[in-house]
């Protein structure tokens, strides 16, 4: 068949002919375009391998290294034992160079960027700088970042290395030493918001006038808080204290020959009068929780026990809201058999209260500065010298204050501001912060005291003072029961409602005396800490019975 295509017609489906084609390959701009797009193609594939490198990078960089140096400690349900002797922060100064392992709380953290964190590690009074550094194969980045977002107050075991530093660390106790960190773990976190950090309630009391103003944390904050306030390097030297006035206390007394006892709370009949005891039920009855162990330690002595001391609560009903009392408090008392005058007791007591004072002062240096630190105050002062304790009768008490202006109709006994008035007075003229005055009025003392031979309008009876304040009531006791029986009934008090009590002086008791200390109030004037609350583990007045 004869085809039907024109002369000037191409095929179908064929590109046109270009009339400069004279058949020798690919045009120029098609070669251009195509070296272009291999061009794109080899930028395109070297951004993917230059990101797939990056990636690999941080992928390598993420691993973390160091996992297993760090982080929470399973609980301790006492699983394992592990004979890993732990480190105290105080012995470190002289461990420089050695490897240390110990359990401390995180005062403070402070980030230095994500290569460097430093940690205030803190053991009761004593503190120390630790110090974690980004370090191949040993301190990641992960690790570092962790250390540093632990809350205050977390509990950690720390390992590491003791190391000498290039200047004082002024936050720490420790200053010379820091830990350079290997090992951090967890043992106890915070499941809630600190009312106030441990760092404010170690702060003295603010200055007005000073250029920085910090948080203040209140007394009855810190009451209300008691387990954190307590956590602090002050609290922790001043219960530290606490324990060794009960310590010297006991030394001193067994060493002249005294027993401790241990005397029932629970007691029939009031201890020195009706009016400040607390009534508790008592099956069908009732009873009273006792004020002091007096009637306990006088039959003692009467059981031919001759010389003994107690350390135990005490508590008065009293509604009392003062700087120096509390419902219940611990009360250091003794008792002993005297052979011919009731100085010997007052002796006694005199000599003890001065080991208790030299004690402190020789053997507990370091917490009173630090106490100091937050209280400041003079040393206490008392005469160690010959001359002895100053002993002022009650009489010439009296005499110091009216030279001093005070009407003398008004010191029929001492109220609180003349106690203090009185110290000032003895502290300017004697310079003693420490003293006894003698020979009270009978109708000032309780039922059971003996009165002078020569003055029945006065008394065998003491008391002992500190920075102008009453710590000590004592006196020679009446043994004999008719004599006793008079008193009580001028007292107002039935012989017959302490029967067990005065029977114990019928069937024969030697002549005897003694004394009552409150512990608390003894700690508090020697530090000067201006409140008993601050020297009570957890205080009882009468707005206050938790925690």
């Amino acid at each position: 068949m004869a085809s039907t295509q024109t002369p000037n017609e191409q095929p179908p489906n064929e590109p046109p002919v270009d009339p400069n084609d004279e058949g020798t390959g690919p045009t120029k701009s098609a070669l251009k375009k195509a070296a272009k797009a291999a061009e794109k193609a080899q930028k395109a594939a070297e951004k993917v391998a230059k990101q797939q490198e990056l990636a690999q990078q941080k992928t390598d960089a993420e691993v973390d290294y160091a996992k297993e140096f760090y982080g929470a400690l399973p609980l301790n349900q006492s699983q394992s034992r592990p004979r890993r002797a732990r480190d105290q922060i105080a012995s470190l100064s002289d461990r420089v160079g050695e490897p240390v392992i110990l359990r401390a709380r995180v005062q403070t953290s402070r980030a230095q960027g994500n290569k460097m964190v430093f940690l205030n590690l803190r053991q009761r009074t004593d503190s120390i700088q630790a110090l974690l550094v980004v370090t191949p194969e040993k301190i990641s980045k992960q690790m570092v970042k962790w250390a540093g977002s632990l809350a205050d107050e977390s509990i950690v075991l720390i390992e590491g290395v003791a190391e000498k530093t290039s200047e004082p660390i002024k936050s720490a106790t420790v200053s010379d030493v820091e830990i350079h960190v290997s090992k951090i773990h967890l043992i106890a976190g915070l499941d809630s918001r600190l009312p106030f950090t441990v760092e404010d309630a170690n702060r003295p009391e603010q200055d007005a006038n000073a250029e920085v103003q910090y948080n203040r944390v209140l007394l009855e904050t810190r009451l209300n808080n008691r387990v954190i306030d307590l956590r602090s390097q002050t609290n922790q030297a001043v219960f530290k204290l606490q324990g060794a006035i009960g310590d010297l206390f006991r030394e001193y007394l067994s060493a002249n020959g005294f027993l401790e006892i241990h005397s029932p709370k629970l007691q029939g009949a009031a201890t020195e009068s009706g009016a400040s005891v607390f009534k508790v039920n008592y099956f069908k009855g009732n009873a009273f929780l006792a004020q002091s162990p007096q009637l306990a330690k006088q039959m003692a002595i009467a059981a031919d026990f001759e010389r003994v001391y107690e350390i135990g609560p005490v508590f008065r009903a009293e509604d009392s809201n003062t700087h120096r009392h509390m419902t219940e408090f611990i009360g250091l008392d003794l008792e002993m058999a005297i052979e011919e005058h009731y100085h010997e007791v007052m002796e006694m007591l005199d000599g003890m209260l001065k080991n208790i004072f030299s004690g402190l002062r020789d053997k507990y240096r370091k917490e009173i500065d630090v106490v100091q630190k937050q209280f400041p105050a003079d040393d206490f002062k008392w005469r160690e010298g010959p001359e002895g304790t100053l002993v002022l009768s009650f009489k010439e008490a009296v005499d110091i204050l009216v030279e001093d202006g005070v009407p003398r109709e008004d010191l029929d006994d001492f109220s609180t501001e003349n106690e203090k008035r009185l110290g000032r007075l003895v502290k300017a003229k004697y310079d003693t912060d420490y003293y006894i005055i003698d020979k009270f009025p009978m109708a000032l003392r309780p039922f059971y005291t003996m009165p002078d031979p020569e003055d029945p309008m006065l008394s065998n009876s003491y008391d002992f003072f500190m920075r102008g304040e009453e710590i000590l009531s004592g006196a020679q006791r009446i043994h004999d029961p008719r004599v006793l029986s008079e008193k009580m009934r001028s007292k107002g008090v039935e012989p017959d409602s302490m029967k067990a009590y005065v029977d114990a002086f019928r069937m024969g008791c030697p002549p005897h005396g003694g004394g009552g200390i409150g512990l608390e109030r003894v700690l508090m004037l020697f530090l000067k800490l201006n409140n008993i609350r601050r020297a009570s583990l957890f205080p009882r007045d009468p707005k206050r019975l938790e925690p």
